[in-house]
């Protein structure tokens, strides 16, 4: 049996096993090898490596755990996950199973995109969801931003505001930090009442309301948004807002608890409500940066070390 298995092979997933063997820890680390920031060219804001490709990343990080000859990777897919009263177990979809004392879930998310057309097609190519992630490249330039009004519709954000009206209305206003040319598209009636229209029209943010038909681009990089009625608004880069997000099948399947925006209530090092169940990365946190996922990957590792400790020094 090993020490610890880690399904996910992303910054959290890679991070967590190199402090693992570098504590000389038994160590699988499994990677289906999808990960959700595949269709940027670019991770930003990650210290040491701004700007560099995401995949290069994994690929660096793959090569420092060759060093450590208690860390073994497996390619391929988990297809279930059991918990026995002292472990977890894995079976993969090669049928290949492995047990460990502890378990690290690494697994990302999986955003839900807007059904329009062009989205998925531009998707990483001047379409995002993080400003701090793409807001510089695009800083002083128009932008536009996704944030349809569902009435009725409550995604966590605060009691009685529906997805579009806060979360659209406040990625507008975060924006500014990067652009005073903005445009709010809420695709049909944005369900503003008349002083957060007030407020978004003292900072300039003009608000577009007509049905949208499709985003259109060139060269392989979106460029405008084209209405229902036939009008284009060319724009520079579109921001949109995401609701609830898809966690790995695992996590339920674990018996996790999840929060209403499908993320994973953690304590301060990763701990999930399942003993010796640790959720890092995306799946447990709203600030989704790669260098965050990396530290939640050697917090949780960080933790698993000394319980393990104390287990073997009882």
């Amino acid at each position: 049996m090993r020490d610890v298995i880690i399904v996910g092979g992303g910054p959290a997933g890679l991070s967590a096993a190199l402090l693992l063997g570098r504590c000389r820890r038994r160590v699988l680390l499994i990677d289906a090898g999808h990960p959700r920031n595949a269709v940027t060219p670019r991770m930003n804001g990650f210290l040491g490596r701004d700007g560099h490709a995401p995949g290069s990343l994994r690929d660096e990080g793959r090569r420092e755990l060759a060093a450590y000859d208690t860390v073994e990777i497996w390619d391929g897919r988990v297809v279930d996950a059991v918990r026995a009263p002292d472990s977890f177990g894995v079976v993969m979809e090669d049928q290949r199973r492995a047990d460990a004392r502890r378990m690290i879930l690494a697994t990302g998310l999986r955003t839900e995109l807007p059904a329009i057309e062009g989205f998925s097609e531009y998707w990483g190519h001047g379409v995002h969801h993080c400003p701090y992630c793409d807001g510089f490249e695009n800083r002083d330039r128009p932008l536009a931003i996704y944030g349809p009004g569902e009435p009725g519709k409550d995604m966590g954000k605060s009691a009685g505001k529906s997805a579009g009206k806060s979360a659209g209305m406040g990625l507008a206003l975060e924006l500014t930090a990067w652009s005073r040319d903005l445009m709010l598209l809420t695709d049909g009636p944005g369900c503003l009442d008349a002083p957060e229209r007030d407020r978004l029209a003292r900072h300039g943010i003009r608000i577009e309301e007509r049905g949208i038909a499709r985003l259109e681009g060139e060269g392989g990089r979106f460029c405008r948004v084209r209405l229902r009625d036939g009008t284009a608004l060319p724009c520079a880069a579109l921001f949109f807002t995401t609701g609830p997000c898809i966690p790995s099948p695992l996590v339920e399947r674990l018996g996790c608890d999840l929060s209403r925006k499908g993320t994973v209530p953690t304590g301060e090092y990763e701990e999930t409500n399942v003993p010796g169940l640790y959720v890092a990365g995306d799946a447990s946190r709203r600030v989704q940066l790669a260098i965050v996922a990396a530290a939640e990957g050697a917090l949780a590792a960080f933790a698993i070390n000394t319980e393990l400790l104390r287990e073997e020094t009882r």
